[in-house]
């Protein structure tokens, strides 16, 4: 709801204030409470955008079950005593277990989805921690030995439009295209068969939405769950659009081996840096080490001492120099 719109509601709750208040003869005061009534009206509906769908169906289902439950639990009550306490009691108690239940409801109704109360209906078990795959982190392959680490669970969803992408690209005359799509084939063959974890393949669709990659992003919004890839701009329209995601490339990162300036390392020089007489060399996790004074030791083991650690959005850079140097 852009401005303008905001402004007519508001401009709507005066005219029906103003109107009110012309019948009963209290004009100005008919026009301010129609004035705060449109305010708290545009201010309810700004904040029920940011909430899901769930949470407003679970909030209004907790807030009945507690009203129900505090009018049952003064049931037996009603004639033992006098006509103050039983206000004052239905009062205190209404308040407590319908604020309870209107908490609750928000909290546990945040996984709640039209196709989650699909399922409920036809009395399949309501899904938490769903996860979504992309193409790109299904390729990639690493997914499979971090979820049979046991480092992730829950349900892994894996929608209709991304086995046909995978699909595709399995049938490209490209033969390096056609290998990564064949390798993602087996990549979800091998996840599949994984007993710690819960696999389904959805058929929902976005006629609408061309793109792959919009359709995930929808997807997820629609099963309030996660999207796993390594696609650096997927990460971030996700994130701008409320979408947890988990990405394999920032994991990858932050698990690998702290190294200090100071620290000695032991490497095997494997070519000429960019600079003059630099050379490189990579940790195992590759991880490139730019040596100073280096290249006449290509092609040698050489113990180097780190001088500098250089952090970077493609990754880390270590610089050093050759022990004997010191």
């Amino acid at each position: 709801m852009n401005i303008f719109e905001r402004t007519a509601i508001i401009i709507i709750f005066i005219f029906g204030g103003y109107l009110y208040g012309l019948k009963y003869k209290f004009v100005a005061e008919g026009v301010i409470t129609g004035l705060l009534f449109g305010i708290i009206a545009v201010f309810i509906e700004a904040r029920l955008r940011k909430v899901s769908f769930g949470s407003i169906l679970g909030g209004l289902l907790g807030l009945s079950i507690g009203l129900i439950s505090a009018n049952l639990l003064l049931l037996p009550l009603r004639y033992a005593i006098t006509d103050e306490m039983r206000l004052l009691s239905s009062f205190v108690s209404s308040a407590i277990l319908g604020y309870g239940g209107l908490f609750v409801g928000l909290q546990r109704g945040k996984n709640l989805t039209i196709p989650a109360i699909m399922r409920l209906f036809k009395g399949q078990e309501l899904e938490e921690d769903i996860k979504l795959l992309d193409t790109s982190v299904i390729i990639d392959g690493r997914i499979a030995d971090v979820i049979e680490a046991g480092f992730l669970e829950g349900t892994f969803i894996i929608p209709q439009f991304i086995l046909q992408e995978l699909q595709y690209i399995a049938d490209s005359p490209d033969p390096m295209r056609r290998t990564k799509g064949r390798r993602g084939l087996d990549v979800l063959h091998r996840v599949q068969k994984m007993s710690n974890i819960k696999v389904r393949i959805v058929e929902e669709d976005f006629p609408k939405i061309k793109e792959v990659d919009a359709k995930l992003i929808a997807l997820a919004r629609l099963l309030n769950a996660k999207v796993i890839t390594n696609d650096f701009n997927l990460n971030k329209v996700a994130q701008l659009q409320g979408v947890s995601v988990l990405n394999i490339n920032e994991l990858s990162n932050v698990l690998k081996p702290v190294v200090l300036p100071g620290e000695t390392l032991n490497l095997f020089i494997v070519k000429e840096g960019k600079e003059y007489n630099q050379g490189v060399a990579y940790l195992d996790d590759g991880t490139m080490v730019v040596i100073e004074n280096a290249r006449k030791l290509i092609g040698k083991n050489v113990e180097v001492v780190v001088t500098s650690v250089l952090q970077t959005t493609a990754g880390r850079m270590i610089f050093a120099k050759p022990k004997e140097d010191e």
